[in-house]
């Protein structure tokens, strides 16, 4: 089973919402028994939970990540990660000045599938809701394009 890592600063708006729509994704796709998703920040504070809005705006899609607990960025989920996505390229930088060994396996989910628009998704923390609601599409859509590019592939 391939394990992809979901990376923000604080694991409660952006990367948590990735792996939330990443595994509703795979159970749609059928390919939930293949991939194991995580997620974590560059400086997250453990086991704080998802943010209101996040939670709100999965909700608005079926998903609940009302039980979601953040985790920090350590040596042990790095190295089980088999690709790391992070929401913005200076998270990737962050990560890379931590672990330079990681390049290999370390990408902007935007780089990684080659989205065409801007690639880092913003922050929506403090934001309304509709701010959350946007960050949420941006993911999903760039979630979309990454299991139509996990299939093609047939792995990581």
């Amino acid at each position: 089973m391939k394990r992809i890592l979901f990376v923000c600063i604080g694991n409660t708006c952006r990367s948590s919402m990735a792996e939330a729509l990443f595994r509703h994704s795979l159970l749609e796709a059928g390919l939930a028994g293949e991939y194991h998703a995580s997620s974590a920040g560059t400086s997250a504070f453990p086991g704080m939970p998802a943010s209101h809005n996040a939670i709100q705006a999965l909700e608005a899609l079926g998903i609940d990540l009302s039980r979601h607990s953040s985790s920090t960025i350590d040596n042990d989920i790095v190295d089980k990660a088999d690709l790391i996505l992070t929401m913005t390229a200076s998270h990737k930088k962050s990560l890379l000045r931590f672990r330079p060994d990681i390049a290999g396996k370390t990408y902007t989910l935007a780089e990684y599938i080659g989205a065409e628009d801007s690639g880092d998704i913003e922050d929506p923390f403090g934001g309304d809701l509709e701010i959350y609601m946007n960050c949420r599409d941006k993911i999903n859509r760039y979630i979309e394009a990454l299991i139509n590019k996990l299939k093609e592939k047939g792995e990581c």
